[in-house]
């Protein structure tokens, strides 16, 4: 089993940056890919961002040149800098762990806040 724990959300102002985090925990070496997504009010989770262990990374059209996803093996994390917020950035960010155990097995953090607004 995989435990995501996020961290990072909060309130910002339009303009600003957030940093979110995302520590795994558990059998942490079934992982193959990780992502983020997000989720605003009346609407459906979408895809943020993506990355590999390789380090191959993937960018929903919207954030790109804004958001920056990267990982750090050594510490299990995956992160999601995000610059530039815009309001319609605000949405509860989920962490998403892949793995491949004889099957497609996803995982799923809590979720974060992330609040852009004057």
């Amino acid at each position: 089993q995989v435990q995501l724990v996020e961290s990072g959300g909060g309130f910002v102002q339009p303009g600003g940056s957030l940093r979110l985090s995302c520590a795994a925990s558990g059998s942490i070496f079934l992982i193959t890919t990780m992502g983020w997504y997000r989720q605003a009010p009346g609407k459906q989770r979408e895809l943020v961002a993506t990355i590999t262990r390789s380090g191959r990374t993937n960018y929903t059209e919207s954030v790109k040149g804004r958001f920056a996803i990267s990982n750090d093996i050594t510490k299990a994390t995956v992160s999601l800098q995000m610059n530039s917020l815009q309001p319609e950035d605000t949405a509860v960010y989920f962490c998403n762990a892949g793995a491949l155990k004889g099957e497609w097995i996803n995982y799923w953090g809590k979720g974060t806040l992330v609040n852009v607004s004057s």
